[in-house]
């Protein structure tokens, strides 16, 4: 973080999670779209702090930086995704136990 010494960079490969794939993904279209840009996301990053370095994965932290970037263009409001994310969570744990929540 910020010049601190790291250790070694892992250099070993690992297959992605399906959601990690997917921030990649929403990151690259939004931007294209011009909702946000690489200095937004870093600064997003850089005000997060050091604990969050710690405790969140790479791809936690970049998708909270989307997000918040999202929020800040007016992409959607904070009521607007605590909705959505309240939906999400009525589906269940997988896609296959998913159940119509909305009737």
């Amino acid at each position: 973080m910020g010049g601190d010494a790291a250790g070694p960079v892992p250099t070993d490969q690992h297959d992605f999670a399906l959601w990690e794939k997917r921030v990649d993904a929403l990151m690259v279209l939004c931007s294209g779209k011009g909702l946000f840009t690489v200095d937004g996301l870093r600064r997003v990053l850089e005000d997060m702090g050091e604990e969050s370095f710690e405790t969140m994965t790479y791809y936690e932290r970049w998708i909270a930086s989307v997000n918040q970037n999202l929020i800040e263009a007016g992409a959607y409001t904070t009521a607007e995704l605590a909705t959505k994310m309240t939906q999400v969570q009525a589906r269940g744990d997988t896609y296959g136990e998913a159940s119509d929540a909305s009737g």
